[in-house]
């Protein structure tokens, strides 16, 4: 059974950082697309960043126009854990983030399978 289990969240001020975690198990994480959406009140969920892997190319990496060059987004092999390094908070970063695997990808919340349960980012001003 995957299991996507996030951290990290909290309330700050504009311009300071957080990281983000999802643990995930029940999965091989090389095989899956990891992606990060978030979910601000009244809104859609929409797309933040995802990173995919494989051997010869290594990890290549996706991002949101408006989170380029603040967000960060890796991962460690070894702990099956995903990261989203999130510098330069603004108030509109303010959002439930979620971790998501899925097979194929994309930033389509469509397209994938496998959800955490969230963790609140609140960015002050």
């Amino acid at each position: 059974q995957v299991q996507l289990v996030e951290s990290g969240g909290g309330l700050v001020q504009a311009g300071d950082s957080l990281r983000l975690s999802c643990v995930a198990s029940g999965l091989i994480l090389s095989r899956y697309t990891m992606s990060w959406f978030r979910q601000a009140p009244d809104k859609a969920r929409e797309f933040v960043a995802a990173i995919n892997w494989n051997n010869w190319r290594g990890a290549t990496t996706y991002y949101e126009d408006s989170v380029k060059g603040r967000f960060t987004i890796s991962r460690d092999g070894a702990e099956n854990t995903v990261y989203l390094r999130m510098n330069s908070l603004k108030p509109e970063d303010t959002a439930v983030y979620y971790c998501a695997a899925g097979l194929v990808g994309g930033r389509s919340a469509q397209q994938y399978a496998h959800w955490g349960q969230g963790t609140q980012v609140t960015v002050s001003s």
